[in-house]
């Protein structure tokens, strides 16, 4: 039987390159020949011990884009040679209350693709078939791995908040990183007035080629103040993975705002109540999305031209891309190609 080549860990962030071998898809299941798989912060679940069972060996890594090499029983929807992609979320059971009610990302039953069950730093992958998006023609796989996750959560994020903003008005992006890159371009796609904040002044120009119309210098300057002077933010895209950096952000929200977390770090977000009553504002923590909100995200990715920024490794660096992004040296995402 032949085998491929994966990185386990066990939670004590140390990489050991094995060999598997492969095996049949279970029903309801398909095998990938993994093409590219991008290396994400929530990567961390798997690599340094943050998951229930982390003595168990387990394959990190959920932005997958690769094709379809074998399908299990009872898959009809899928074919082999299709060039699919596996984000966070592993395939919802179709069958539990929260998918009934057609709340897929709630699922009970559903895996976490790196964490739960074995993700993308290897040569091949296993995912339910109802965990897969279709990825657009003409789109490498390099490319398109972090918008899997990274992307996905960004455009998931405002399209809620597009149900009750005005035309024009403004979002911020806190950081202009492996996230807020991405925030930045899908913000400015989606029709929003967008104000990039940053720390130092060298990042004005990148900000503005993303698509920006403000940036604000944090280092100079108040980012609140600045955003009501701009009229007020409907939603702030806090993607620093520290919360004392988010919490001064709330008072920039125009009357029912929504301070969106989707960077993690160690510390609380406190915030005076007073702000949240009489301003009518909120906080909300929002995460990835479901395999047909993926396709909707990459299709309108590609329709819009929006490029993830990457550093692309060998699979065989895993180690040095995983130290890359967790140092936040990567400029601006780390992707591993199987190909190189």
């Amino acid at each position: 039987m032949p085998t491929y080549r994966a990185f386990e860990v066990t939670g004590k962030r140390e990489f050991r390159l094995v060999e598997r071998q492969v095996r049949d898809p279970q029903p309801g299941e398909v095998r990938l020949r993994v093409e590219a798989c991008g290396v994400c912060h929530s990567d961390v679940l798997a690599v340094e011990g943050m998951r229930a069972d982390h003595s168990a060996p387990r394959v990190p890594g959920h932005e997958i884009a690769g094709e379809i090499d074998a399908v299990g029983e009872g898959v009809t929807t899928w074919q082999v040679g299709e060039r699919v992609g596996v984000g966070y979320l592993n395939g919802h059971c179709g069958e539990c209350e929260p998918c009934r009610r057609g709340s897929f990302v709630n699922c009970r039953k559903q895996q976490q693709t790196g964490t739960t069950v074995d993700g993308g730093y290897a040569e091949v992958a296993y995912a339910r078939a109802s965990g897969l998006a279709r990825l657009p023609d003409a789109t490498q796989p390099s490319d398109v791995a972090p918008l899997l996750c990274a992307g996905l959560t960004m455009y998931t994020a405002l399209t809620e908040v597009q149900v009750q903003a005005r035309p024009g008005a403004l979002v911020a992006v806190q950081g202009i990183g492996g996230l807020g890159h991405l925030g930045i371009q899908y913000a400015a796609a989606l029709g929003y007035q967008v104000a990039a904040i940053g720390r130092g002044q060298d990042k004005a120009d990148l900000a503005a080629q993303l698509g920006a119309h403000h940036y604000i210098d944090s280092t100079v300057t108040d980012p609140s103040p600045a955003l009501q002077d701009l009229g007020g933010a409907i939603a702030i895209l806090a993607t620093a993975a520290s919360g004392s950096a988010m919490s001064p952000l709330v008072s920039g929200l125009e009357p029912k705002g929504r301070l969106l977390v989707v960077g993690t770090g160690p510390y609380p977000i406190e915030v005076p109540t007073a702000q949240l009553i009489f301003g009518t504002r909120s906080l909300a923590g929002t995460l990835t999305g479901s395999s047909i909100e993926n396709e909707d995200n990459l299709r309108f990715a590609q329709r819009h031209g929006i490029r993830s920024i990457n550093e692309v490794l060998p699979l065989s660096d895993a180690p040095k891309a995983y130290e890359r992004m967790i140092s936040g040296q990567a400029r601006f995402r780390m992707v591993l190609d199987t190909r190189i």
